[in-house]
Formats: structure tokens, sequence, C-alpha cells
């Protein structure tokens, strides 16, 4: 009797043991249950994507000079934004972010008509490593008009040329000599008229998207 009481106190704390787990187990089990650590943080990030419409402005500094002397159309400059892009509180494209353009015109005076204008554009800019291309207004810059210069030195040399005939030989030498000065007027109008458009480094200039662009 006793023996048969010994075998089954054996068997059921064998049971027992079976239908336990260690404490261990159950821990692990307990965070096989738990989502990944960077799950949600991935997520969120996937979310954060944003959209800057149509018309946002970028606002840049040139990091080189251009001019109609020595640029050209299609000639790739750099700049770098000046103020930061922020939408809903929150800096989406922050100050110092580089930018790429293109010159888009370039064209020289004349000496004595003419106007010189040069036109640019942004077409991409970098940001945490990634290249975005984008499609922006156009900036341009038109010289001055030649034709209040070119008044003044034509008819300051016709005046000057008049007076100096004048005294050498009177009346028909002022008409000799308005002649001569106006001429003259005109060569040193032709000769330093031409007048380029020059946008030294730093300029800042300010274009808007013309399409959205997710970031």
């Amino acid at each position: 009797m006793l023996t048969k009481v010994i075998m089954l106190g054996g068997m059921l704390g064998l049971l027992v043991g079976c239908g336990s787990k260690p404490a261990n187990d159950q821990a692990a089990a307990a965070d096989e249950q738990q989502p990944a650590a960077g799950a949600d943080f991935n997520n969120t990030n996937a979310a954060a994507a944003v959209t800057l419409p149509a018309g946002t402005q970028m606002r840049v500094r040139l990091m080189e000079a251009l001019d109609t002397k020595r640029s050209r159309a299609g000639e790739v400059f750099t700049a770098t934004l000046d103020v930061p892009v922020v939408m809903n509180e929150k800096t989406v494209v922050p100050k110092g972010t580089e930018f790429r353009g293109h010159v888009t015109t370039s064209n020289e005076s004349g000496r004595l008509k003419g106007r010189a204008d040069l036109g640019v554009t942004l077409d991409s800019f970098e940001l945490r490593g990634k290249r975005y291309k984008i499609a922006t207004s156009s900036e341009s810059r038109v010289s001055k008009g030649h034709k209040k210069r070119n008044t003044v030195l034509i008819g300051g040399g016709a005046g000057l040329g008049a007076a100096l005939g004048a005294v050498a030989g009177g009346g028909k030498g002022a008409l000799i000599g308005a002649g001569a000065g106006a001429g003259a007027g005109t060569a040193g109008a032709a000769a330093t008229g031409k007048a380029d458009v020059v946008l030294p480094a730093e300029t800042p200039l300010t274009f808007s998207l013309r399409a959205p662009v997710r970031i």
C-alpha cells in the first residue's frame, strides 16, 4: 500500500512539472508578442513625407558671379537657400541647402543701342543625400538704356567741338567744329557704351515652384 502511494505521488509531481514553464521561458514568450522597437518609428518616418505645393518660394544666394559678358545660356550655377522653407511650423528645407540652376538667357548690349539681359532658373536641390528635381520661375535682369547716355556724350562732344571751332575760325569754324565734335562724341559713346548685366556672388534671388515637390 505504501509503495502505491509513493508511486502516485511521483506521477503527480511529473505532471505538475510538465505543465509549468520556467520564468525565463514565460518572459521570452511575452517579448515575442511585443512589436519590434523600430517598427513604429519607421512607419512614422514614412508618414512624415511632405509635399511642397506649387508657388512655394525658394529664396537663395548665388555662390558665384554671373554676367552677360562671360555667362552663356545653359551654364550651370550653384546657390544656397537663404531662408528656410517651413510648413506647419516645421522646417522642411533648412537654410544652407545647396541648389543648382542654369542660365536661361544671356545677351550682351550693343554699343549704341540694345539692352543686355540675363535670366536664370533653379533645377534641383540636395537634401539628406538625395537630389530633388524642381521646376521654378525665372529671375531676369535688364541693363539700362543707352539713349540718355548717348545724348550726353554725343551732344557734349558737339558742343565742345563748336566752341573750339569758334575760337579757331569764327562761325564757319564753329560749324566744322560741331560736326567734328559730334563725330568724336559718337565714337566715344560707341567705344564705352556697352552695358553688361552683372549678378555678383551673394546676390539674393527669389524663385517660386511651378509644380509640387514631394520630399
